[in-house]
């Protein structure tokens, strides 16, 4: 879990590795978050699924090189649903990664796709700050133990602190 607006939420020490200093810092509001096209993650090509699932290499030479680090895949207005108990709220969930990453992981271990691509919850704190929240890929794909398969979270591990990074500037 990473909460930008307090620095002592952090669930693993390692992600202070990775933002040194931008824990500290307050996000704007969920709604302007949003409204700035969250923190700059474009939307996944689906055309890249495709690439993928017909073998073109030179296609996914060219994302891994000159493609996003992140895409957002899907999300869901979870605010919105808590509605029903009167209590509507500012949260959204987003599905993001980079379906090259995951394959690079899941050809190591199939099971790896049941956590890619990875979960983030950007909501408003009661004082109305934007929070994000999210389980740090290499603990999660970490539990498959092997090496191959971590790695590659590191690197997601990275690529999220970078985005969240952009966001807190």
């Amino acid at each position: 879990m990473f909460n930008v607006s307090d620095p002592g939420s952090c669930a693993t020490s390692s992600l202070t590795d990775y933002l040194p200093g931008a824990v500290t810092k307050r996000l704007p509001s969920v709604a302007r978050l949003v409204m700035s096209g969250l923190f700059a993650v474009p939307h996944v090509d689906p055309s890249l699924a495709k690439a993928l699932g017909e073998g073109d290499v030179e296609r996914v030479a060219r994302e891994k090189k000159d493609g996003p680090e992140l895409s957002i895949f899907q999300f869901r207005d979870h605010g919105a649903m808590l509605k029903i108990a009167g209590k509507a709220r500012n949260a959204l969930q987003y599905d993001i990664g980079n379906p090259v990453t995951a394959s690079l992981m899941t050809r190591h271990r199939l099971a790896a796709a049941l956590y890619a691509p990875i979960r983030v919850v950007l909501y408003e704190s009661d004082a109305g700050h934007g929070v994000f929240e999210y389980d740090q890929p290499s603990t999660t794909f970490g539990q498959f133990g092997d090496e191959r398969v971590t790695a590659v979270a590191r690197g997601l591990d990275a690529a999220l602190a970078r985005a969240l990074t952009r966001a807190a500037e």
